[in-house]
C-alpha cells in the first residue's frame, strides 16, 4: 500500500500540474486531483505515525488528526475563496459524520473481526462525550436557532462570537488534557510492543511540510472542478461537500485510525476519529468563519436542518456506544450503517 501511495504522489503531482497547464477537462482534473490528494494523505499519515511512536498514543492521535485536518482546511480555504460556502459547510458536516460514523465504525469493525473485544480509555471517552455535546449540540444548534430571527449581518456577528469561544475552549481542553491533568488521562494508555518509526523525526517533518505544500497546489485545481461535477452528475453542493470532499480531505486519518484498530491500539484509533471530529467542530469550522472575514463573501456558522440533525444523531450514537470503553465488530457495523443511511439521504436530497 505504501508503494502505491508513493507512485501516486510522485506521478500524480506532476500530472496534475501538466493538466492545469494544458487545460484538461474538469472531470479528468477532478479524478486526478482526488487520487493525488489521497496519495499525499497517505504520506502525511506515515509521517505522523512515525512521530506518534515516540510521542505516545494521545499526542500521536492529536498529530494524526491535526495534519489530517490540515488537508481539509486547505481545501476549504480555496473553496471559500471561490465563494462556494455551501460546499464548505457541507464538507464540515461530512467530516463530523465521516469521522464519527465511517472511520470509527470501520475501526471498530476491522478491529473487532480480529479481536473479540477491544478496550479504550474510559476517561478519554467521557471527556470526549462532553465535548461532543458542547461542540455539536450546543455550538452548532444555537446559532441556527437564533439566526431564524436575525438578519445576515447579525447572524455573522453571532457566528464570530461562537467561533472565538469554540477555539478558546478547544485550546483550553488541550491544555487541560496534556498539561494540568496529563497524569489522569495517561493512566488509560495501552501497553504495546515497542515499535520502530518508519522515518526519522527530521524526515517526517520534512515530508509533512512538502506534502502540505503539494496538497495546497492540488486542492486549488480540485476546487475549480466542483461546478462542472455538479452539472455533469446532477450532484448538489450538499452531497459534494458531505460525501466527496469530506472523504478525500480526511483520507489520512481514515487509513491511520483503521490501521491502529487492527493493531489493537484502540486508544490511538479513537483519539484519531473522535479527536479529529472535535478538532473540525471546535477549531477548523470556527477558523474558517474567521478567515471568511477576509473573503468577499462571509461564512456564518449556520448549517441546514438535515446537516444539524445528522451531526447531532451521529454524536449521540457514538456517545451511547462508546461510553463503556469497549468496542466490537457489531457496534462498528451499526455506526457504518448509520453513515450509509445518511449518505443515501444526502444523495437524494
Amino acid at each position: 500500500m505504501n508503494r502505491i501511495f508513493s507512485i501516486v504522489v510522485f506521478v500524480g503531482v506532476p500530472i496534475v500540474a501538466l493538466g492545469a497547464f494544458l487545460n484538461w477537462s474538469d472531470l479528468t482534473m477532478f479524478a486526478l486531483s482526488c487520487i493525488t490528494i489521497i496519495g499525499l494523505s497517505g504520506f502525511i499519515g506515515r509521517a505522523t505515525e512515525s512521530l506518534a511512536i515516540v510521542s505516545g498514543p494521545r499526542i500521536g492521535g492529536l498529530l494524526n488528526a491535526t495534519f489530517g485536518n490540515a488537508v481539509e482546511l486547505i481545501i476549504s480555504i480555496f473553496t471559500l475563496k471561490a465563494g462556494l460556502i455551501g460546499i464548505v459547510l457541507a464538507s464540515l458536516t461530512g467530516s463530523v459524520l465521516g469521522n464519527l460514523l465511517l472511520v470509527l465504525g470501520l475501526s471498530f469493525f476491522a478491529g473487532g473481526l480480529k479481536y473479540k473485544k477491544q478496550n479504550f480509555s474510559l476517561q478519554d471517552s467521557r471527556y470526549n462525550s462532553g465535548l461532543l455535546i458542547f461542540a455539536v449540540v450546543v455550538a452548532f444548534v444555537i446559532p441556527e436557532v437564533f439566526s431564524m430571527t436575525m438578519n445576515p449581518t447579525t447572524t455573522f456577528q453571532l457566528s464570530i462570537g461562537v467561533s472565538v469561544i469554540l477555539i478558546a475552549i478547544y485550546l483550553s481542553g488541550l491544555f487541560f488534557k496534556l498539561v494540568t491533568h496529563r497524569g489522569v488521562f495517561a493512566s488509560g494508555d495501552e501497553v504495546v510492543e515497542e515499535e520502530i518509526p518508519e522515518w526519522s523525526k527530521g524526515k517526517s517533518i520534512m515530508v509533512l511540510l512538502l506534502s502540505t505544500v503539494a496538497v495546497a497546489f492540488v486542492s486549488e485545481r480540485l476546487v475549480h472542478t466542483f461546478e462542472t461535477l455538479g452539472e455533469q452528475f446532477g450532484w448538489t453542493e450538499l452531497f459534494i461537500g458531505v460525501i466527496i470532499v469530506a472523504i478525500v480531505g480526511n483520507a489520512a486519518e481514515h487509513v491511520s485510525a483503521i490501521t491502529m484498530a487492527m493493531k489493537n491500539r484502540m486508544n490511538v484509533s479513537v483519539e484519531i476519529a473522535v479527536g479529529s471530529t472535535l478538532q473540525v467542530a471546535m477549531f477548523v469550522a470556527p477558523a474558517l468563519v474567521l478567515i471568511s472575514m477576509l473573503m468577499p463573501e462571509q461564512m456564518p456558522l449556520v448549517f441546514t436542518i438535515p446537516e444539524l440533525v445528522s451531526m447531532v444523531t451521529a454524536a449521540l450514537l457514538v456517545i451511547s456506544l462508546s461510553n463503556d470503553g469497549e468496542s466490537n465488530w457489531f457496534e462498528g457495523l451499526i455506526l457504518f450503517a448509520a453513515y450509509i443511511i445518511m449518505g443515501i439521504g444526502f444523495f437524494l436530497l
